[in-house]
């Protein structure tokens, strides 16, 4: 999406700026109310829309994979958020990647299944009009689980044409969307809805069941105008998860098998969002309010029988919530010692009431409850950015964000009970040179943090053994980050970039096998090199590609072992597209997921994962497109995520085996898709 100059006059096509191959972009405007504003880093930039939508993906969060070095993948069944990887973090379900759709958070704190779930399904990747991202916490407007980084994403608001698209392909793949926009008194309508289902390779099939939708109404300008905006999203599903190598390996099930096929879950999202921005003589005053109400019901059994060797250790976890915030910010131009300088001003604040359950089942069926919480969680931040042109080499900005937290806990189990506060302040350095034969460089320098679960915070005891005790977690937990890149665009039509980077972190998450959560751990570093490439060969050709190297280990000593599970120390990726606004278009997209330690001693590792995907199709003159795209094309026979922990299988000793659990890489699929433009 190209992003416009605080004095730019209205909206902004959504237009690609290189070839699209995509059946079912159709492009418009974006950016009324305000739109994404990008910041000064060698690891930041915008994405297009039609870009995004020219990478032919498996699940709607991959198209995230736009972002260099973003891993998204899936261990369970697909109505379940992504598992993301991002310069050396497993980052769970969003732990440290802040993620926001139009305004509003994806990533859920205080959430039944992990700190920061970010559920991206409902995302209509057609109707992305630009990604903007950020690595690192150096960027004042960035605050809870945006240490890794933050992905901000932006929906059209206006379409160029109408949209009417269908699908289908392997393991019962079926998809129908459309869009429509018109106008409406002095703005635009624009409506989507969206059905899908899919049963995947599964033994047992997901039999995904997906409906939603999206109604917008904008008005005005990027400057001076508004938009109102409701989502609504609903989706059940059957789960395969992980599986242990040794039932496959013993023959108790196939590869694409499960242990448990009462695994599943649903989940529904309900959104109403606003924005708005004005002008007057002081600068640009922008605001954006939302409220969400999100469900989700989860069965998982990651353990099979080890601890109810009768009954099974499936579990129900419950979110339920209800979610409201905004955000007012006020950019004013002035000068410093007569050169040009920019301030930015902003108050953000957000306010969860959530139910959180824990449940013992046998087949969804209820056996005993662990805990019934009650949360009340509520933020707010201030923060402040001064942006400096000294001279035409030279740019500064120096701001800070200030955190404030406040939970009150009710549990079930009175010794978890509690309320407790928290506050945080971070500085944000950046600093440009150049450029100089057209060449930048880039210095960045900021704190971060990300957020406990609150219950964490104030438990005192063990919710399933209250006879033992727990140690309390800091509510808010920091981390400390910087980089310095260079970016180089000498060759007509190629930009280059190189970044090294490092990130220390206080504590961060990670996944425990046998209750499927997310627990605190040491004091970790990271650092490590990025090189990105972009080159437009033509306007009908683009290339591209991408590889981070990460050294990451635990900075505490431990007689366990130094190096941080599920830590990918390398991710790799290449494309190419190619095509014009009618006849053939086409992409190709490899993507390289190193190999991990499993624990801390590194002496279980995973293997790595190399996936290729294409698209081929053709736009007809009739405003008709047609493509297909084959998935996994080598059919390689690779993991999208692994584990190492204990588990039991019947018979098996007391204790339980340690075992790698994997979720593999679905097979070689095809989905063919035909659109109309109208």
């Amino acid at each position: 999406m190209a992003v416009a100059g605080e004095g730019a006059p209205g909206p902004v096509p959504a237009s690609s700026g290189g070839p699209a191959a995509s059946a079912g972009y159709v492009g418009g405007v974006s950016g009324i109310g305000g739109a994404l504003r990008t910041v000064d880093s060698a690891s930041a930039d915008t994405i297009s829309g039609a870009a995004l939508n020219s990478r032919p993906v498996t699940r709607p969060g991959e198209v995230l994979e736009s972002v260099p070095g973003l891993i998204v993948t899936q261990h369970s069944g697909e109505g379940k958020a992504n598992q993301f990887f991002l310069r050396g973090f497993n980052l769970d379900h969003g732990t440290d990647i802040a993620i926001n759709v139009d305004g509003m958070p994806v990533n859920m704190r205080t959430n039944a299944h992990a700190q920061g779930y970010a559920d991206i399904n409902f995302l209509i990747p057609e109707l992305v009009a630009g990604v903007e991202f950020h690595k690192g916490p150096y960027f004042a407007r960035d605050g809870d689980f945006a240490s890794a980084g933050s992905v901000r994403i932006d929906y059209l608001d206006t379409v160029e044409k109408n949209l009417a698209l269908t699908s289908i392909g392997s393991f019962g793949y079926k998809r129908a969307l459309t869009i429509a926009s018109a106008p409406l008194g002095e703005g635009h309508l624009l409506v989507a809805g969206e059905a899908q289902v899919y049963d995947g390779p599964w033994e047992v099939p997901d039999a995904l069941r997906k409906v939603n939708g999206v109604v917008r109404y904008s008005q005005g300008t990027q400057l001076d105008g508004f938009s109102v905006t409701g989502m609504a999203y609903a989706s059940r599903w059957t789960a395969t998860n992980q599986i242990p190598a040794r039932a496959v390996s013993e023959g108790l099930i196939g590869r694409f098998g499960t242990l448990n096929p009462t695994d599943g879950g649903d989940a529904s999202r309900f959104s109403l969002s606003g924005r708005w921005s004005g002008t007057d003589d002081t600068g640009v005053t922008r605001a954006s309010a939302y409220v969400i109400r999100q469900q989700m019901n989860l069965f998982n059994d990651f353990t099979y029988f080890l601890n109810d060797p009768a009954n099974g250790d499936q579990f129900h976890q419950l979110d339920q919530r209800i979610l409201g915030g905004g955000e007012v910010a006020h950019i004013f131009q002035g000068d410093l010692f007569g050169r040009p300088m920019e301030n930015e001003i902003g108050v953000q604040t957000r306010t969860d009431s959530i139910r959180v359950g824990l449940f013992n089942t046998t087949n969804r069926r209820f056996r005993s409850g662990i805990l019934d919480d009650r949360i009340f969680e509520s933020s707010g931040a201030f923060y402040f950015d001064n942006r400096v042109k000294w001279t035409d080499w030279l740019r500064t900005s120096i701001g800070f964000r200030a955190d404030g937290y406040y939970a009150d806990v009710v549990s079930d189990t009175p010794a978890n009970s509690g309320k407790a506060r928290d506050g945080i302040v971070n500085p944000k350095l950046g600093l440009v040179l150049g450029p100089w034969f057209d060449t930048e460089l880039f210095v960045n320098y900021g704190g971060g943090f990300h957020s406990n679960d609150a219950r964490g915070v104030t438990a005192t005891v063990d919710p399933s053994s209250p006879l033992f005790n727990l140690q309390r977690s800091p509510f808010l937990v920091p981390s400390t980050g910087s980089e310095i890149g260079i970016r180089n665009a000498s060759l007509p039509g190629l930009v280059t970039t190189v970044t090294l980077f490092q990130l220390d972190f206080a504590s961060e998450n990670l996944f425990q096998g046998d209750s499927g959560t997310t627990e605190p751990s040491r004091p970790t570093r990271r650092y490590g090199v990025e090189w990105t490439n972009r080159y437009a060969v033509t306007s009908w050709l683009s290339l591209e590609g991408d590889l981070t190297v990460t050294h990451a280990r635990f900075t505490e000593f431990d007689p366990a072992g130094s190096r941080i599970p599920e830590a990918p120390t390398t991710i790799a990726s290449a494309g190419v597209t190619f095509g014009e606004p009618l006849g053939w278009f086409g992409a190709m997209r490899f993507r390289y997921f190193g190999p991990r330690p499993l624990i801390e001693d590194n002496s279980v590792r995973s293997k790595p994962t190399a996936l290729l995907n294409g698209r081929i199709g053709y736009n007809f003159d009739n405003g008709m497109s047609l493509a297909l795209d084959v998935l996994n094309l080598t059919n390689a026979r690779a993991d999208q995520i692994t584990y190492f922990y204990e588990s039991r299988l019947p018979g098996e000793a007391a204790e339980g085996v340690a075992d790698r659990h994997f979720h593999p890489v679905e097979p070689t699929a095809v989905r063919l898709t035909l659109a109309g433009r109208f």
